[in-house]
């Protein structure tokens, strides 16, 4: 790079960061400096110089030329090999999605960079503390735990209080939202101790964030006493309006809310009020939206339902304009206490924001370590393709010698669980059978006593009734008069009788016949009215009094019981349905046996491994029957099972 141009670098350079200058001008010195860096040779100062072009796009929030200047020096770092510049400029990108909120692609950057800070743990550090921002940004609360503890390890032993600070405040944040306040007091105590003006410029006003968080985290306590303290406090910091007006309405607006909260009249409405003024300035949507919802409170104390209402409205309106559905949900709960009679709608609408909310928070955090998962997978298959390259004889061998040796150990190990399958399968069996034979037993006994008690009735009731009619009738025929007809009615009106005894008797021997024909199906009844009695899912159960069962052999009725209890034990522990329906029928020569579930669902393929289903698709071959599963995530599950009967 000659002088005359140096020169002019340098002087673009310092006019771009030059704050009397308008924005458009700023840019043109900015653009100027960038034509004549991306034309010298790819060295270290070439890099460096990129560099703080981007740096000046970043202060000016002109993303577009940001994210060209940061990807012109990635193509050049990648060019030269030089892995300490490519780490930076992936950090840099991942700055550049985060301000575009595309958390997703911020993460992969940022754990980019981090997977090649190997010997830095500074910028190991701030990577790190970068994902977990992200990662609480997502609601993410225990994933930004862990990536904050990573960040303090990275820094271990050594002098670095803004990674200190930073990683204490966070964590505060962190226990805060998820109500562990203890934690959250102890880690902002720990940032306030952990200022080191020499280290944190003093127009970054740590103390005054740490003063209002702490006061914040009392809010939450409700201890708006000591909430007031802090905020009074934080409010004192020298030059804070100055440095930072965004923090300086916070405070303003929280000092406002504890003093509502604790019925001090002095200074309300108008803190609210300076406080949103200087958010609608500033363009600060979330903190207006908060603004408003505070004012809305205070005028509803002050039963002024006009203005309450008012406000939600407002602010219920910007945060669904700024698709700040977070700030929505408090818009709606402010609505629905200050308008009861609108109460309902406002809440099946929170109900289905917050829902919503969970699911995507819930996919973010899974898409984040989906990343560092697939980008560990890259990596790890670049390296293994080097290797091989290298040593591919020796690597040939090894896994040959490790397949072999795998293959005898996994199959020893198939051996040993399908015997200890067997084992418990037919322990299993003979528990069920024990149970069938028990109640046979009991059913046995029972037929047995109802048989004498009918015997008794014949031999005491009715024998004895039909006796004395026959020998009455006989006496009948030796008399011949008037009176031998009234009495013959008398007779044949006692023999119909002793007729409908007869078959009342019959009809209870068919009703024993028919309980003991049923047998299996008052034991699986006996497993539906448990399963009601501890489970809140509601079960309908659907048994064709068609099917005869005193036909079907017991192996069937064994096995067909024993996958009702799995299906029923899964959908318990893994379901968490609302509804469950089971259905027996009998179809021609075969048996259907149906069951379903409005549950969460499942990968079929994945799930064909665990042992639940394996043991349903193990006894239904044993029936010589087929298993059809339908299951997908979100969508509920549906097992049929068809099993041939004679």
């Amino acid at each position: 790079m000659n002088t005359s141009s140096n020169d002019s670098l340098t002087t673009y350079l310092a006019l771009a960061n030059e704050d009397s200058l308008p924005l458009i001008k700023k840019q043109e010195y900015n653009q100027k400096a960038f034509n004549i860096v991306i034309n010298q040779p790819n060295d270290s100062m070439n890099k460096v110089y990129l560099f703080r072009v981007a740096n000046r796009y970043y202060n000016m929030n002109d993303w577009k030329n940001y994210s060209k200047t940061v990807r012109a020096v990635l193509l050049k770092s990648e060019s030269s090999k030089d892995t300490i510049n490519t780490a930076k400029a992936y950090s840099y990108l991942g700055d550049y999605y985060r301000s575009q909120t595309i958390s997703d692609s911020a993460f992969m950057y940022y754990f980019k960079a981090e997977k090649m800070y190997i010997n830095d743990n500074y910028n190991l550090a701030k990577v790190r503390l970068n994902k977990a921002l992200l990662r609480f940004n997502e609601s993410d609360f225990s994933g930004s735990e862990i990536e904050v503890f990573g960040a303090l390890r990275s820094i271990k032993g050594e002098k670095a209080n803004d990674i200190l600070y930073d990683s204490y405040n966070l964590l505060g944040i962190v226990y805060n939202e998820s109500g562990e306040y203890d934690k959250s007091i102890l880690y902002h105590t720990k940032a306030m101790s952990s200022i080191d003006d020499k280290v944190i410029p003093l127009d970054f006003q740590s103390k005054a964030s740490s003063l209002n968080n702490l006061g914040f985290v009392y809010q939450n306590l409700n201890k708006h006493k000591q909430a007031k303290s802090y905020f009074e406090e934080g409010l004192k910091q020298k030059n804070l309006l100055i440095d930072k007006p965004s923090l300086y309405a916070m405070l303003l607006d929280n000092l406002g809310y504890s003093k509502f909260k604790l019925k001090e009249s002095d200074g309300l409405p108008e803190l609210f009020y300076q406080s949103l003024k200087l958010r609608d300035s500033l363009q600060l949507t979330a903190g207006i939206i908060t603004n408003k919802i505070h004012l809305s409170e205070y005028f509803a104390s002050k039963r002024d339902t006009l203005k309450g209402i008012r406000y939600s409205k407002e602010a219920l309106e910007t945060a669904r304009s700024s698709k700040n559905f977070r700030n929505v949900l408090g818009g709606l709960k402010q609505l629905a206490i200050i308008e009861p009679q609108k109460a309902s709608v406002y809440t099946k609408e929170y109900i289905h924001i917050n829902d919503s909310l969970q699911k995507v928070e819930r996919n973010m955090g899974e898409k984040f370590t989906r990343i560092e998962y697939e980008t560990d997978q890259i990596k790890d298959k670049n390296s293994d393709l080097v290797e091989q390259n290298r040593n591919l004889v020796y690597i040939f061998s090894g896994l040959a010698m490790l397949g072999l040796f795998t293959f005898v150990i996994k199959t020893q190990k198939a051996k040993n669980r399908e015997l200890l399958f067997k084992q418990q399968q037919q322990k299993a069996n003979e528990e069920i059978y024990n149970l069938m034979i028990s109640q046979q037993n009991t059913i046995e006994g029972i037929r047995i006593k109802e048989k004498k008690r009918v015997a008794r009735e014949l031999h005491d009731g009715v024998l004895g009734r039909m006796f004395g009619v026959r020998i009455n009738l006989d006496s009948l025929n030796k008399i011949d008069d008037g009176t031998a007809v009234e009495k013959r009615n008398n007779y044949l009106t006692e023999l119909k009788s002793i007729e409908q005894d007869i078959r009342e008797i019959s009809h209870d021997l068919n009703r024993e016949k028919s309980e003991l024909i049923n047998n299996f199906v008052a034991i699986v009844d006996n497993l539906f009215e448990d399963q009601k009695k501890t489970f809140k899912s509601k079960l309908v159960s659907i048994i064709d009094s068609g099917i005869k069962w005193e036909l079907v052999s017991n192996s069937v009725k064994i096995n067909l019981y024993r996958i009702l209890q799995e299906v029923l034990q899964n959908v318990n522990k893994y379901a968490t349905a609302d509804n469950i329906k089971i259905e027996l029928k009998k179809e021609e020569d075969h048996l259907i046996l149906m069951m379903s579930d409005d549950g969460v669902g499942f990968n079929v393929k994945t799930a064909k491994k665990g042992i639940g289903l394996q043991n349903i698709l193990f006894r239904t071959n044993e029936c010589d029957g087929v298993v059809d599963i339908k299951s997908k995530k979100g969508e509920g599950t549906i097992i049929t099972i068809t099993v041939p009967i004679e």
